[in-house]
């Protein structure tokens, strides 16, 4: 029995429902189900309401549109007749099956959802665009190689929780209120002791700025630099073209300056002029070097002189194969700016890191973070400033140093058998190795072949502004030694005459 027909409707009483903006004033006379289960259906056909959504109750919706339950009881059988829904008990009407998309209604609309995947072939044509890496990730593949993550299946959640049971447990009501702008005061002086013990940095947590990741804490000093009149920061080159993209989206000049094998040549970056550069010393993205120790005192003179050192330590934690190299801030705190954060230590989606700053920088870099975001969220501060200072950090360290050391080594083996004539580069401590080849294709298209057989890498000539050696940049640290060494092999495949 359709009870939207055998019911009269009150049109001047209705409120209407927040969900999907339902308003039952549009229905036709005596045609409430009709019309409600034709809404259902358009919102499941264009992504508003994908499979596995959760209809409202009844009794609920039924309330909020000023109808009777029956209205809504009668559109929901007919939803579950065509096997658009389900009843699952207590979880309620669930979205099952999805209708085929209809024609737009009003005149053309862009589609909800993500974007399409990217062909392999238009993602590595051409120069990379701003959302080039945002188009990688979305890339299916089978085995992703993608530089810069660590272990995520090693997050350490059951510490995590604990942490956070215990955040919550002794929060009070005020806590949960807005935060500082610069971070939780006890993030910043999570983060101070932690930079002491593990960087050799001395900072007070007053100087700890906590920032969304190295990305944010790039823009921010873009932004600063600006106000400064200073409009030039050289790169590396190599050097990551995301950090490039982030300084060029902020009108900031970023001329290369060559990287050898003892680091940036800071005779060039003399001669280039410009009044501050970008340096990961730790070790170098993508090369993997690390700033030699005379290359380290000619840069320091040359910030001594006032020059200008931003500092990404990128990396700096997973070492394997050499001796602690200590932070530039830790030597030169009032010529260097200091980026960490816990991307490639815990996982990049908690968007947590740290800035410190030459004094003179502090205020302006504190007003520019909090017409931003007015701070990052504090519940996760907090969960990782208990992490930090009950040690779990540093043990979780220890575990990943063991692990990623196993899946370089595998990978180094494939490279050796798969990859012959292959140079590889950078394997004394990070998440990735630079990979050069001499005879083969552009490594561009060995990309793109490569993720059109399911293989995620990043061509070398992305990090690049000048001519250079073709390769590939591969991480390691987030693949089973079996998925590296089928990824190597299939890029042998590819790489063989």
């Amino acid at each position: 029995m359709n009870r939207s027909k055998a019911e009269p409707y009150d049109r001047s009483k209705t409120t209407g429902s927040d969900f999907l903006q339902l308003d039952p004033r549009q229905a036709p006379a005596g045609g409430l189900s009709d019309w409600l289960a034709g809404r259902l259906r358009l919102a499941m056909a264009d992504g508003r309401l994908p499979v596995g959504a959760r209809l409202p109750a009844t009794r609920v919706l039924a309330g909020e549109l000023g109808v009777s339950r029956g209205v809504i009881t009668e559109a929901y059988r007919r939803l579950a007749e065509e096997g658009h829904v389900a009843g699952r008990g207590r979880a309620g009407t669930v979205v099952v099956g999805v209708p085929a998309t209809p024609p737009p209604l009003g005149g053309t609309s862009r589609p909800l959802g993500p974007s399409p995947v990217t062909a392999p072939s238009r993602l590595f044509a051409g120069e990379p665009r701003l959302d080039v890496f945002d188009a990688l990730r979305a890339a299916p593949a089978r085995i992703d190689l993608s530089p810069g993550l660590p272990d995520l299946a090693a997050f350490p959640r059951a510490a995590w929780l604990r942490a956070e049971r215990s955040v919550l447990t002794h929060l009070a009501a005020a806590d949960l209120g807005y935060g500082d702008p610069r971070g939780a005061p006890a993030l910043r002086t999570a983060v101070a002791h932690w930079l002491a013990r593990n960087r050799g940095i001395r900072a007070d947590p007053g100087e700890v700025i906590v920032v969304s990741g190295t990305a944010q804490a790039l823009g921010l000093l873009a932004r600063v630099f600006g106000e400064e009149g200073i409009q030039e920061v050289a790169v590396e080159e190599p050097g990551s073209l995301g950090a490039r993209q982030h300084l060029n989206d902020a009108g900031v000049r970023t001329p290369p300056v060559t990287v050898d094998a003892e680091g940036v040549r800071v005779d060039e970056l003399r001669a280039l002029g410009s009044p501050a550069v970008l340096l990961t010393p730790a070790h170098q993205f993508p090369a993997g070097v690390v700033l030699g120790g005379r290359r380290r005192r000619a840069l320091l003179d040359w910030a001594r002189e006032g020059g200008l050192v931003v500092e990404d330590d990128y990396d700096a934690e997973h070492r394997y194969d050499r001796t602690p190299v200590p932070a530039l801030r830790s030597v030169l705190a009032e010529r260097v700016c200091y980026a960490g954060s816990v991307s490639k230590l815990l996982a990049p989606a908690l968007r947590v890191g740290w800035l410190l700053a030459p004094r003179r920088f502090v205020d302006a870099l504190v007003e520019a973070k909090r017409f931003a975001d007015l701070g990052n969220a504090v519940l996760p501060q907090l969960v990782l400033a208990a992490l930090m200072e009950g040690g779990e950090l540093e043990r979780h360290l220890r575990l990943l140093r063991t692990r990623h050391r196993r899946r370089r080594d595998a990978m180094i083996e494939a490279i050796g058998r798969r990859l012959p004539g292959a140079v590889v580069h950078g394997a004394a401590a990070g998440l990735h190795l630079m990979v050069t080849y001499e005879a083969g294709p552009a490594d561009t298209d060995l990309a793109a072949d490569a993720l059109a057989r399911g293989v995620k890498v990043q061509p070398l000539s992305w990090h690049t502004q000048r001519p250079g050696p073709q390769g590939l940049v591969m991480g390691y640290a987030a693949r089973t030694p079996a998925e590296i060494g089928e990824g190597v092999a299939i890029l042998g495949d590819l790489l063989r005459p």
